[in-house]
């Protein structure tokens, strides 16, 4: 299924496994193999965030999902994980291990008109490979169709199957969003999908953190993103933390040239920060 080569933090290459759907990849975040489950394979997103590496990203939603496709690719390739060599052929020594399924692709998975019958999908995959409750579900969302009535049908599925929300925030201002995502809608209505994020399934926050032009987020930047944070707790939403990473794979946007990776210490220092605000935080520089 897979050409002779092993997986890397670098080579997140969606093409890999030669499926439409289905890739796998070794990611810093999850510290372990994660399969990845592509609902965009049309590149298109209603995001335009300036550090994505999906080339040819276009503005708009998933296409039609054939769901008798995506079930025969999930389980021939679980199949081979759980039955197979794929470990100790295509995963390098220290990260043997199947952490979980997220959807993850080219694109804003929750587009998918049929996110809801696809998670049942999964799910029901996940538990004839007897890979729960081991092994979790992911959504790797920027949260803006959080409150669609078929996005928030999955999200109840979510508890039932150990599954976990990462909410993409990497701004809490309407020009950071606007200038970082391509997000005009401002923060009042990503506060208004994280808190239906969060009251539905266990939820992170996902926050990339990069210099640009060689400047790291300012301080209003850093001010605006922790009074977010505040108002969480006042609010008595069951966040579970703050995911902080930099940039791991060159951009294919137009702004590449002007981004750039963060000192490992300048990260831990603002992971330390979030920290004093009384949340989890997992940085990955």
């Amino acid at each position: 299924m897979l050409p002779p080569v092993r997986l890397s933090f670098e080579d997140h290459d969606r093409d890999l496994a030669g499926l439409t759907h289905v890739y796998p990849v070794v990611s810093r975040r999850a510290r372990g193999v994660s399969i990845g489950i592509n609902l965009n394979p049309n590149n298109a997103c209603n995001f335009r965030c300036v550090y994505c590496q999906v080339p040819g990203l276009v503005h708009g939603k998933a296409p039609a999902i054939d769901l008798e496709l995506l079930r025969r690719e999930l389980d021939s390739f679980l199949a081979w994980v759980t039955e197979g060599d794929f470990m100790q052929t295509v995963v390098p020594e220290g990260s043997r291990r199947l952490n979980d399924l997220a959807f993850s692709g080219n694109g804003e998975p929750t587009s998918a008109e049929r996110f809801d019958e696809i998670v049942e999908l999964v799910g029901e995959l996940m538990g004839a490979h007897g890979l729960l409750p081991a092994t979790k579900l992911v959504l790797i969302t920027n949260g803006s169709l959080a409150r669609k009535p078929h996005v928030q049908r999955a999200l109840d599925r979510f508890p039932a199957l150990g599954g976990e929300v990462w909410f993409k925030l990497d701004s809490a201002t309407a020009e950071g969003q606007a200038r970082i995502n391509g997000y005009r809608a401002g923060p009042e209505e990503s506060r208004r999908n994280l808190a239906a994020t969060c009251r539905r399934a266990a939820t992170w926050l996902q926050t990339c953190a990069f210099a640009w032009k060689g400047e790291p987020p300012s301080e209003e930047e850093r001010e605006a993103y922790l009074e977010l944070l505040r108002w969480t707790r006042a609010e008595e939403l069951p966040l579970e933390g703050v995911l902080l990473y930099g940039l791991a794979r060159p951009s294919h946007q137009p702004e590449a040239p002007e981004l750039s990776r963060l000192d490992p210490e300048w990260m831990e220092a603002w992971g330390q920060r979030i920290r004093g605000e009384g949340f989890e935080v997992r940085v990955s520089p």
